[in-house]
C-alpha cells in the first residue's frame, strides 16, 4: 500500500516512528513533513497530504499533531476526505469497517509508540464493509461544500 504521512512539530517524533513501522511492513511511504521539531502550523501539512490523497497519489494517509484534533479538523474540510482521530483499536477498526476512513489522525503527545503501531496496523488491515455503509459514506461526501 502507498501511504502519505504528515505531522506538525508536536507529532514529528511519532510520525517518524510510524514511518519506520510502515516501511518495515513493506508499505511505500510518502512523507510530506515536517522534518524536525521546529514549530510549524499543522493546517499546511494536512492540506498537502489531503491534496495528494485526493489526486490519488496514495491509497490512504496518516496525520499526527499533538492531540490529533487539529489535523482531523483540517483534513475533514476536504470533500472526499474521511479523517478519524483515533486513540484505540475499536475506533481504528470501525472507522474503516463502517466509515471507510481514508485518513488516520494520531495524537503525538498522548499516544505511546506501541499503541500507535497497533492502531495503525488495525486501521490498515480492516477493510471497508460496504453495503448499507456505502450509502452513508456517499451522503457524507454529498453534504460537504
Amino acid at each position: 500500500m502507498k501511504l502519505l504521512l504528515g505531522a506538525d512539530h508536536a507529532g514529528f517524533e511519532l510520525k517518524e516512528h510510524v514511518k519506520k513501522f510502515l516501511e518495515s511492513l513493506g508499505h511505500v511511504v510518502l512523507d510530506e513533513g515536517t522534518h524536525s521539531e521546529e514549530s510549524v502550523d499543522y493546517p499546511y501539512f494536512a492540506q498537502a497530504v489531503c491534496r495528494r490523497l485526493l489526486a490519488k497519489e496514495a491509497d490512504r494517509a496518516v496525520l499526527v499533531c499533538g492531540s490529533g484534533v487539529g489535523m482531523s479538523m483540517a483534513a475533514n474540510r476536504y470533500k472526499g476526505i474521511r479523517a478519524v482521530l483515533c486513540t484505540g483499536l475499536y475506533i481504528a477498526r470501525y472507522s474503516r469497517l463502517h466509515n471507510d476512513a481514508n485518513v488516520l489522525c494520531l495524537p503525538g503527545r498522548l499516544m505511546g509508540k506501541g499503541l500507535a503501531e497497533e492502531v495503525v496496523r488495525t486501521w490498515l488491515e480492516t477493510p471497508f464493509e460496504g453495503g448499507r455503509h456505502q450509502r452513508r459514506v456517499e451522503e457524507m461526501d454529498a453534504t460537504k461544500g
